[in-house]
């Protein structure tokens, strides 16, 4: 999965608050559905999203379905930021040099 999608997929207030939920442990649809005014299709939806964005798996057991979070895209999303401050600290510390060299 690529970051811009891990990204679009936790853009959502809802869908953040379910993986928030989730980062505790497994729930039911009916759990992560219940702090919601929305329907259990619409919680089904948004775990959708958030299963395709690949943050979620979802296990059904019977007639319950069961979602838990997956850490692979944390650990991607870490990667890219690390990454990405490396590159502006680095590029930090080249314009600091090439001011304190105009200001001598």
């Amino acid at each position: 999965m690529t970051v811009p999608a891990l990204c679009a997929a936790l853009g959502d207030p809802t869908r953040a608050g379910l993986v928030e939920r989730l980062s505790r442990g497994p729930a039911s649809l009916s759990e992560l559905a219940a702090p919601y005014a929305m329907t259990l299709t619409a919680v089904r939806k948004h775990v959708g999203v958030l299963e395709e964005a690949g943050w979620v798996e979802r296990r059904k057991q019977g007639r319950v379905v069961t979602c838990r979070l997956r850490p692979e895209p944390l650990a991607e999303l870490e990667g890219w930021l690390t990454d990405r401050r490396t590159f502006w600290t680095q590029a930090i510390d080249r314009l600091d040099s090439s001011l304190e060299s105009d200001a001598s």
